[in-house]
């Protein structure tokens, strides 16, 4: 299949804090064992608004000018010299982190923690809020004509649900309690359902984001604003904790939640990253609990799952696209998605529509 590549592309590009221009730059070449992709769509994540909004997260620090975006699927139009994997034509979902593949945690399989992983939209990488991208052709997966580019794109903040289920060894029959329905927290919510949990107890302080985790498999939904999370979990679950709770928003209050919501024995995700480096935590309760505590960063081999459990159609994650927008209107997509938490789920891009 020959495919028109174009000399030049449209890339939304950050030139200081809360500013995207859209300009030209040339399409990327495919080297060695890499392809170019057409970008069909993008989600919006929280690191992204992070970025745009205050230009680090932690040690990481925006080196303007700088492209956005990582959460992404496209089409491949061509490749480079020894590509075997993936030919032009192909639908794909793209897995953002390029590692080294020869250091002691590529080879131990967690290769989320190299040392020397370049990660799509993470300084100074510049990400995928452009109309092509190129990536190693091992990080890019098929995806069924079911499942849509918009759909695909979510498998990855899908993925680190994924990884914290595996990280919490979450078995069919487990209750969970998660918390914070934000884009990556009601994903989560999907990975529990698909794990088997039996239940699955949410919270948030938006109406909204736990009316979409009910819909996507929360058996109960705990609005904060009026109910104690700790004592109402405890109630529904027969007075007893949950044996295993995911903190996804980031909030230091809710990961104090999470960790008391635990029955003796639990496990304990941190997915979410508070601003402030140090959060006081009830050691009493930990050491008493003997509580097992788990550090979620990104995730390893979690892509073809991912795409096989959302073609399933177990959840119906379309719901979860509140906001579409193009690519010369990226700033709105970014400002949308900071400051619509009441009414937006899910902000998308799309490059190549106008």
């Amino acid at each position: 299949m020959i495919m028109n590549i174009p000399a030049t592309m449209k890339a939304a590009i950050m030139t200081e804090p809360r500013t995207i221009v859209t300009t030209e730059l040339p399409v990327p070449e495919p080297g060695e064992h890499e392809a170019l992709i057409k970008v069909m769509a993008v989600g919006v994540c929280g690191s992204d608004v992070h970025y745009y909004e205050h230009g680090r997260i932690g040690s990481a620090i925006v080196q303007y000018p700088m492209i956005l975006g990582h959460e992404c699927a496209g089409e491949v139009i061509a490749v480079g010299p020894g590509v075997t994997r993936v030919k032009a034509g192909d639908r794909v979902a793209i897995e953002p982190q390029t590692t080294c593949g020869r250091c002691s945690a590529c080879k131990s399989g967690k290769y989320n923690l190299c040392p020397e992983v370049e990660f799509f939209a993470t300084p100074p990488i510049d990400g995928a809020f452009a109309q092509y991208v190129k990536a190693r052709e091992d990080l890019l997966f098929p995806i069924p004509d079911t499942l849509s580019y918009e759909e695909a794109a979510l498998v990855e903040p899908f993925s680190v649900g994924i990884h914290a289920a595996n990280r919490t060894n979450l078995k069919p029959g487990s209750s969970v309690a998660i918390m914070g329905m934000g884009p990556v927290g009601l994903l989560a919510v999907a990975a529990a359902k698909a794990y088997g949990a039996s239940r699955i107890y949410v919270t948030d302080l938006e109406p909204v984001r736990l009316e979409a985790a009910r819909k996507l498999g929360a058996t109960h939904a705990i609005n904060v604003r009026d109910q104690d999370a700790v004592e109402t979990i405890k109630a529904l679950n027969g007075r007893s904790g949950v044996d295993v709770a995911w903190e996804t928003a980031g909030n230091p209050l809710a990961l104090q939640s999470a960790l008391l919501s635990l029955k003796r024995g639990g496990k304990l995700a941190v997915v979410g990253l508070p601003v402030q480096a140090e959060v006081p935590l009830n050691i009493h309760f930990i050491s008493d609990h003997e509580v097992d505590i788990y550090g979620v960063f990104r995730y390893t081999d979690t892509y073809a799952a991912g795409i096989e459990i959302l073609a399933s159609g177990i959840c119906d994650i379309r719901s979860l696209i509140t906001d579409r927008y193009s690519l010369g209107q990226t700033q709105e997509a970014m400002e949308r998605a900071l400051n619509n938490k009441s009414e937006s789920l899910k902000v998308v891009v799309y490059p190549h529509e106008q």
